[in-house]
């Protein structure tokens, strides 16, 4: 796809997976598509017909020049589905989003990531919850993804970097209207310390009904396990938990006072079987089989070679084959068998029984 092409249906902000193959079905590619865009053609997409005016009025008035600065300006880049880069859970669920703008490292989703999420209107249990839990997960090796609502989703944010981990940020609205404006500040924080803020929004896109519901699933697909920390019924993060239970994740919840209703939707989830029962974030990981180091501190490795770097980037705390390993990276398996005896013998990895390994 070429790169203005890219620009300009992500201005319009109109497509999504559907809409994305029926024109690839159509025109071969949004390229052409682009060509032939008209209201009448978004009309018979499935848009609303002020949808169709008001897209078509943005792309008349749309400078791409213009728009390619400010994303440069800003350090924020955007890709498409059909990029290499785009990540691999997000191909997995049935509708993906058609374009990411994303600022940070992207490599983070890579590492097992955990969805922590909850209200807005945190209580100090909830409080106490978040602190426990994030600081358990990063200590753990895993990517913590949240919403940066207020509530919760902020608190998860700033655990993750007072425990010096890595965390994903889903924004619910376009990089430049960033919700609650408090946490413009903590955005950049989690860039500045190695995390990722995700948003499939343009940059002047405002957080709406629409919106944030749009985000839950993206913060669903990328996590391997979804943990509602306090929740009442209703609740914004409950979409969250059925999307992950929609793409076969892992769903749990934590419980509390009965008589408080910031617990009616963890409780209703436990009760009816969607989440399972967790009092401790042991119980999330494993559950989730992640292999948590149980060394005072971590060992430093320099790899000899680049099979051995390879290596040693591809494992995680979620266990894999050496056959995985071997697959995934495209290296032979002597090599990859040879990368992981040595990390072994340096106390950096560990076989964990049936041919499973894990990174310490």
């Amino acid at each position: 796809m070429q790169r203005e092409t890219m620009l300009s249906w992500s201005w319009m902000d109109v497509l999504t997976h559907k809409r994305y193959q029926a024109l690839c079905e159509v025109y071969g590619d949004l390229d052409t598509a682009l060509t032939q865009v008209n209201e009448q053609l978004l009309r018979s997409l499935g848009c609303r017909e002020e949808t169709a005016f008001r897209a078509m009025n943005r792309l008349e008035e749309f400078d791409t020049s213009a728009y390619e600065h400010i994303l440069a300006t800003r350090g924020i880049r955007l890709m498409s589905r059909e990029d290499e880069l785009f990540p691999a859970a997000l191909r997995q669920i049935p509708d993906p989003p058609v374009f990411l703008y994303y600022k940070g490292d992207l490599s983070v989703v890579s590492q097992p990531c955990i969805g922590l999420v909850g209200t807005r209107d945190m209580s100090a249990y909830g409080k106490r919850v978040t602190e426990t839990f994030t600081a358990a997960m990063v200590h753990a090796g895993c990517t913590t993804v949240s919403g940066l609502a207020r509530g919760i989703d902020t608190l998860v944010a700033k655990e993750t970097l007072a425990a010096g981990g890595k965390t994903v940020a889903v924004l619910g609205h376009g990089f430049g209207c960033i919700s609650p404006r408090s946490n413009v500040s903590l955005a950049e924080d989690i860039v500045s310390s190695g995390g990722l803020l995700l948003s499939e929004f343009p940059l002047d896109t405002e957080g709406g009904k629409y919106t944030f519901p749009a985000r839950n699933r993206i913060i669903a697909a990328l996590s391997v396990g979804t943990v509602v920390l306090e929740a009442a019924e209703g609740s914004g993060a409950l979409i969250t938990a059925d999307l992950a239970l929609e793409y076969g994740r892992e769903v749990f919840a934590v419980p509390g006072d009965i008589f408080d209703p910031l617990r009616d939707g963890c409780h209703a989830y436990i009760a009816t079987g969607r989440a399972q029962l967790v009092c401790t974030p042991k119980d999330v990981l494993q559950s989730i089989g992640i292999v948590a180091s149980t060394q005072a501190t971590q060992v430093s490795y320099t790899p000899q070679n680049d099979s051995e770097k390879a290596v040693l980037n591809a494992l995680t705390t979620l266990p894999q084959s050496s056959g995985e390993l071997t697959d995934r990276l495209g290296i032979a398996a002597s090599e990859v068998g040879a990368a992981l005896t040595m990390m072994e013998l340096a106390g950096v990895a560990k076989n964990t029984g049936n041919g499973l390994w894990v990174r310490l």
